[in-house]
């Protein structure tokens, strides 16, 4: 066979896409695939069936996170390309998906055009990223880098109390490898994603280069105040969590932009029935916080307990009864060597845009702690994503899958010189 320079094929990439999606489809052209459910479960079969097809050896460690590994010449630690193949309940094609996919295409290329590298190359899916179903996000990732135990990450439960175990157990994906950078470790690790924001899509070019993620910070908050008839009790006499919750909403929003952060609100329940002619009795909230700094993170957070704390002062009867850290991550600065050869490949196209910073979290963030690891984006329509309507054209999928691959190849041929002078 003809060794020829590798290139990923557009209409494959995108057919595969639209093929893995017939698992969590949903009416709307979205996708509905938590983390280990049964459709999750039945792509990710699929994933192993087309990696073996192209003879992978695939191993699945404890926290179900799959390594699709392509030998090298030499018997090395693989250069990976990953991300994640669960979406949000009302999610889109190609957050997460896009990166295992791009991973799957570039295997194919490697296949198709007989290129044997002297390290391998693996496509990694790694396990409930999303955090949607099993709180928190990067859960398969976080136990690999060691930022998360094993014990934690099986123990976490779903709304019904199923736990992560119990799901890789029934599908068959708990692994007997260990879920470990130390016993498993990668050379590198290159992720494609889409923006999730608006930057590419206003300046009208497709791609860029990564340096890094801003941090992440999940609370969740609860208020108790008391319960009573709406029709009955004046609002003198009302101890209201609503209300004090919604004067913290507004007060979130303004400390997160005078601090150049960012705040989300995105869950709000109670653990008390609910009616319409009554006042609440307590309100329970997830706070989402960003920031790019280290040390911006902290004064958010801390200018945010100190503004909760003022205002819960001055609602008599309610108070914050519970301040829980479900997750928090510190701000990733890339690997240097890694980033250029993604800039290079996307410069390359006369289309890339000035290097990014991540206002989202992804698995990168925690390979970054074990391996040198590099992002590229690509542009999504809108800048929308976690929605139905999220949507990357073929043609910028094509940029994006050809910049990674030749961003691979350009770091692989570094090492394998570097190795090769040394022998």
């Amino acid at each position: 066979m003809t060794i020829q320079t590798p290139k990923t094929n557009s209409a494959r990439m995108n057919a595969t896409i639209q093929a893995s999606c017939e698992w969590g489809c949903t009416p709307d052209g979205g996708m509905a695939r938590l983390a280990l459910s049964d459709a999750d479960a039945s792509v990710r079969r699929w994933f192993i069936a087309e990696t073996k097809a192209l003879g992978c050896a695939v191993h699945i460690d404890a926290m179900g996170n799959i390594f699709a590994v392509r030998p090298g010449r030499y018997d090395l630690p693989p250069i990976a390309v990953g991300s994640h193949l669960d979406t949000q309940p009302t999610g889109g094609r190609y957050d997460g998906i896009l990166g295992v996919l791009a991973g799957l295409e570039i295997l194919r290329a490697l296949d198709e055009a007989a290129y044997r590298t002297a390290y391998p190359v693996a496509a990694v899916c790694w396990t409930n990223e999303e955090g949607a179903r099993f709180v928190p996000s990067c859960l398969g990732s976080g136990v690999y880098a060691g930022a998360l135990s094993l014990q934690y990450g099986h123990s976490r439960t779903d709304e019904a109390g199923v736990s992560v175990r119990a799901e890789l157990e029934r599908h068959g994906m708990l692994g007997e490898l260990e879920a470990s950078h130390t016993s498993n470790p990668l050379t590198a690790h290159f992720e494609l994603h889409i923006e999730q924001g608006p930057i590419l899509h206003e300046a009208k070019q497709p791609v860029a280069a990564v340096s890094g993620v801003q941090g992440w910070r999940w609370f969740e908050i609860a208020l108790q105040g008391r319960g009573s008839h709406a029709g009955t009790t004046p609002f003198a006499y009302r101890r209201d969590p609503l209300i004090a919750f919604a004067k913290l909403v507004l007060a979130a929003e303004r400390v997160a932009q005078s601090l150049g952060g960012l705040c989300t609100i995105g869950r709000v329940g109670s653990t008390a029935a609910q009616s319409t002619n009554c006042v609440m009795d307590d309100v329970v909230f997830h706070l989402d916080l960003r920031h790019h700094t280290a040390e911006g993170m902290a004064a958010l957070e801390g200018t945010m307990r100190a503004e909760f704390a003022t205002i819960i002062a001055g609602e008599e009867g309610v108070e914050i009864t519970r301040w829980d850290t479900l997750t928090a991550v510190q701000p990733t600065v890339f690997d240097t060597e890694a980033v250029a050869c993604v800039r290079h490949a996307a410069e390359a196209t006369g289309m890339a845009h000035e290097d990014l910073v991540s206002g989202a979290g992804h698995d990168s963030v925690f390979t970054a702690r074990t391996c040198p690891t590099a992002m590229c984006f690509i542009r999504c329509r809108d800048g929308i994503s976690h929605h139905p309507s999220e949507y990357a054209t073929p043609e910028d999928i094509a940029v994006g899958t050809e910049v990674l691959l030749q961003a691979v190849l350009a770091y692989e041929r570094k090492l394998t010189a570097k190795l090769e002078h040394k022998s």
